[in-house]
């Protein structure tokens, strides 16, 4: 008894040398809390009387949001309700083992719901983690749905922003970004939100080693099959070529990133050929 007392205790005081780590380390106030604060109020991320499905997969950035959140919540001026949503699409035991112990540490406490997505995709040989991806998020937004939610938050954060419009031009040939909120088209009346849009991925990298935390990596078979194995389909991966390529450039332009963010804001339509805008396509010798 006493002993289990002492790791309650133990539990206790870690928990909240983590969430001060938030509020009382200048960096990680600064280059989380408030980026996300900032992302919140510029892109109307949270509205009175929301209900937020704060979707977390186990990884580091979906876990952060759920504790930054946890913080809006306690601070903010006007009402809204979290639910902290967890999918289990097949993990191993020790990995969702892994994510309810992060939680209870984290003081999150997540409602865990089963699909079977992991066996649905175990032998799509093209594009199984595009397909995984969507199925998953049709899973969430049935699941938070069904709780009474009208948004769901996913953990996307400033790097999957800029990586995700890079990609779009060079394997894509169009021009798009990751948008910090958009409507659902297949749950009507729901939307996702991206509120960790300005938060830079080595920063949430240095509050978890900061606080010694573990956290699970993409968690599906495939993954764990090529785990320490030179495999060519990692090794091609069209996002780690993209990041490393924003990494080559940023050795001799240090702004490559905030040029790549920026640029999605400041889109000149006059010198664009043609546009898409609600399915229809526009050309510029249309109003010449």
């Amino acid at each position: 008894m006493i002993a289990e007392q002492v790791s309650a205790d133990s539990h206790a005081a870690r928990r909240l040398a983590i969430e001060q780590s938030l509020t009382k380390r200048r960096r990680f106030k600064e280059k989380l809390c408030h980026r996300f604060t900032q992302a919140v109020s510029d892109f109307q991320l949270v509205e009175p009387n929301d209900k937020i499905a704060v979707c977390i997969s186990g990884g580091k950035d979906s876990m952060l949001m759920a504790k930054l959140f946890q913080n809006l919540k306690r601070h903010n001026k006007f009402p809204f309700e979290l639910v902290f949503l967890v999918m289990d699409p097949g993990y191993a035991p020790a990995n969702r083992r892994q994510i309810e112990e992060n939680a209870a540490l984290l003081g999150v406490p997540v409602t865990i719901f089963e699909s079977d997505i992991f066996n649905s995709v175990a032998n799509v040989e093209k594009s199984p983690c595009y397909l995984c991806a969507r199925m998953r998020r049709g899973h969430l937004y049935q699941q938070a749905r069904a709780l009474g939610c009208n948004k769901i938050a996913l953990g996307h954060h400033y790097d999957d922003v800029i990586e995700t419009t890079l990609m779009s031009m060079l394997w894509g040939g169009q021009v798009q970004t990751m948008m910090p909120k958009l409507h659902s088209t297949n749950f009507e009346g729901m939307e996702l939100i991206r509120p960790l849009y300005y938060i830079r991925e080595e920063d949430i990298i240095a509050w978890r080693d900061q606080n010694r935390l573990t956290f699970l990596r993409c968690a599906c078979r495939f993954t764990e099959q090529l785990e320490g194995e030179d495999n060519e389909k990692e090794s091609a991966s069209k996002r780690k070529e993209t990041k490393q390529l924003i990494a080559q450039l940023k050795k001799t332009n240090p702004a490559v990133e905030a040029n790549i963010f920026n640029s999605m804001h400041n889109i000149a339509l006059d010198a664009v050929i043609a546009y898409k805008t609600k399915g229809e396509k526009h050309h510029f010798l249309d109003t010449y």
